[in-house]
């Protein structure tokens, strides 16, 4: 009964994800091609008590090769008394002091920001978010002009580590966004599928921003509610892997564990806003039918081909009679475990070009990535009995690029 259980849940996964993609050839959502030769962006910096690490991410700025005034560089500060204001303003960035502190998440300090442009009828052909930690590659915005002039409305660059030498856990961290970006990302952008936005690193077309008046998502993860807005609402999103920033990721576990919870409650909110709009629009003659496919399958395909797998593993050992049942659930742990160790040793090997992690560092995260990931079991529980999560800041603290 259990083999058989299994092998139809393996399959019901297998046919999920081969449907996913099936239906992404049907994608024809296309961007137009701008006409604008010298575009006109800005940046918005939410950065509360970010002192140790602003200087970083505003010098890198100031050395693009695709020159940006640094008036228009918005840094979005909480408190007259918080020292990111002196290094902001020897930088000659121009300061947004928040009004509405009470409103804790990134997505209000962006949506005063939206305000203060507009209250003082400035308008820019692409607005780029960055978080306070990130360091920008010296041709970053010069490849992003490049994705924005192809008509794209969001673009989105490639997310190396800042610190990965720091700690395995560091280096672990920043391999979700492997598995988002690498092996999600470029796919979707070869079929015109929405990319998924993870934060920071991106930026939005003017005219979304002019419509809008505002910055409208306001859940624990309003990156992944703008991508779920943009696919229930057909806008073009591109993955641009030249386009390279560094982000600093969480060294201690308590960090870790406070980030992930955080997401995992975002994703319900989201979710809870989306859904039906995404059941509405599943049909043929969207022409953004793969992005939505794809996004109500999510990751379902891969949770399901794993839980079928194992029930395959369960029946091979409740069948073997050599075997105690305390053996036998090792077994069935260690059987997991080496997968997960095999799709880190993938994620590893696949970015250790750009990754540049030390081989103590490198063996290091190939045993600990996998046991990180199985916390987001427990992290996943917190979120939902959690009623009211609140959104908490990560300390950074500067740490050199790799």
């Amino acid at each position: 009964m259990i083999l058989y259980t299994g092998i139809t849940i393996l399959l019901i996964g297998i046919i999920l994800n081969l449907s996913k993609k099936i239906i992404s050839k049907f994608n024809k959502n296309y961007p137009t091609k701008q006409k604008i030769e010298n575009p006109n962006f800005c940046i918005l910096i939410p950065a509360r008590n970010e002192s140790a690490v602003i200087s970083e991410l505003l010098e890198s700025i100031k050395k693009q090769t695709q020159k940006i005034d640094m008036k228009n560089i918005y840094v979005i500060i909480e408190d007259l008394t918080d020292p990111t204001l002196k290094i902001v303003k020897n930088y000659g960035a121009t300061i947004i002091m928040r009004k509405k502190i009470h409103l804790k998440r990134k997505g209000y300090a962006l949506m005063e920001a939206i305000e203060y442009l507009n209250e003082r009828k400035k308008y820019y052909d692409a607005y780029f978010i960055f978080d306070a930690d990130n360091i920008l590659n010296k041709d970053y915005l010069k490849n992003m002009t490049e994705t924005y002039k192809s008509g794209y409305d969001i673009g989105i660059g490639y997310r190396n580590i800042k610190n990965g030498n720091a700690n395995a856990i560091s280096a672990s961290s920043s391999l979700i966004f492997s598995i988002i970006n690498t092996i999600g990302n470029q796919r979707k952008s070869k079929h015109t599928l929405n990319s998924t936005i993870s934060g920071t690193g991106f930026y939005i077309n003017g005219k979304h921003i002019k419509e809008w008046k505002t910055y409208p998502f306001h859940t624990l993860t309003e990156d992944y509610e703008l991508t779920l807005y943009a696919i229930t609402n057909n806008m073009t999103t591109y993955y641009n892997t030249k386009a390279i920033y560094y982000d600093e990721q969480p060294e201690s576990y308590k960090q870790y564990k406070t980030q992930r919870t955080r997401w995992i409650k975002g994703y319900f909110e989201a979710r809870k806003i989306y859904n039906k709009k995404l059941r509405k629009q599943l049909k043929f003659s969207n022409k953004n039918i793969g992005s939505v496919y794809n996004e109500l399958i999510g990751i379902w395909d891969i949770i399901i081909i794993i839980i079928g797998l194992i029930l395959i593993i369960i029946n091979t050992i409740i069948n073997s009679i050599t075997k105690t049942i305390i053996s036998n659930l090792l077994v069935l742990i260690l059987t997991i475990y080496l997968i997960l160790i095999t799709i880190t040793i993938y994620l590893l090997i696949k970015e250790q070009k750009r990754f540049k992690l030390t081989k103590k560092i490198f063996i290091k995260s190939i045993f600990l990535h996998p046991i990180l990931l199985i916390t987001y079991i427990p992290c996943a529980i917190e979120a939902i009995l959690t009623k009211n999560l609140e959104w908490k800041p990560i300390e950074h603290k500067g740490k050199k690029i790799n």
